[in-house]
């Protein structure tokens, strides 16, 4: 059975009308990443604000959601994504990748991140902020093209001409200009992507954000295929071309570590 539109009066058709406004709720709450409050909840969905509030309290209590501190909004956790995320054997790409991250967080100083592909994206699924007084960071669930960061190159350096194709053909289609340095034409990106294949790992030059640089390794399953992307994101003061080497071996070492996680 189809879940209704806000405007739909029939509830009583469905086994659980509490449950098929929950799921609007959530489905709502996806589309706005910086988070609703239960009165914008309210007027978008036309439910009573006592049953917003109950809704959105249960999700709370259960972890589905939680309430920002500055403004009172609700956003949906980390829960979803790792739900969705890729999963081998008992263990989730979270949890294999969990312990690794924060080692390299702790190695490097910087912040790092996991990602996996959505939609044509990249979404971030887990993040360890760094460490120093100035740090940059996101947000789990946000998410970027793939073409101006290091995880989404290093992504699409891992697919099949195929399936890079249809990329190319639906998301990539028009590639915006974030900065001087991003990558906007399919030509660029297309000769940066074999040299992704070649080298084994992407870099991001202040392509996505001015002043930040970025570099990633994919990560692959059993059968070799890629399933997400770790990433190390610094202003560029602090991590230079000629930083990279040293950066990329650790982040290999932690794709590693992940992989063998994986592999149980």
């Amino acid at each position: 059975m189809r879940i209704p539109s806000p405007s739909r009066t029939d509830w009583e058709e469905f086994p659980s009308a509490t449950g098929a406004k929950t799921i609007l709720v959530i489905e709502l709450l996806a589309r706005h990443p910086e988070g609703l409050t239960a009165s914008q909840v309210t007027r978008d969905l036309g439910f009573t604000p006592n049953l917003v509030y109950r809704i959105l309290r249960t999700l709370a209590e259960l972890g589905w959601v939680a309430q920002r501190e500055d403004s009172s909004a609700y956003v949906l956790t980390n829960r979803m994504l790792q739900l969705a995320g890729p999963q081998v054997g008992e263990e989730s790409l979270t949890l294999a990748a969990h312990q690794p991250l924060r080692e390299l967080r702790d190695a490097l100083g910087e912040t790092v991140q996991l990602l996996i592909e959505v939609d044509g994206k990249m979404s971030v699924l887990e993040q360890f902020r760094g460490l120093q007084a100035l740090q940059v960071s996101g947000q789990v669930g946000m998410r970027v093209p793939m073409y101006s960061c290091a995880p989404g190159k290093a992504m699409l350096g891992a697919w099949s001409e195929e399936k890079l194709d249809a990329w190319f053909r639906t998301r990539g289609r028009t590639l915006k200009k974030f900065t001087p340095t991003t990558l906007s034409t399919k030509k660029a990106l297309r000769d940066n992507l074999d040299q992704v294949r070649v080298r084994g790992y992407a870099t991001d030059l202040a392509e996505g954000i001015e002043g930040i640089h970025c570099v990633a390794v994919v990560i692959r399953d059993g059968y070799g295929d890629p399933v997400g992307a770790i990433t190390v994101m610094a202003p560029a003061s602090r991590v230079q071309e000629e930083d990279f080497p040293a950066t990329i071996e650790k982040l290999q070492a932690a794709k590693e570590k992940i992989e063998t996680r994986l592999l149980g």
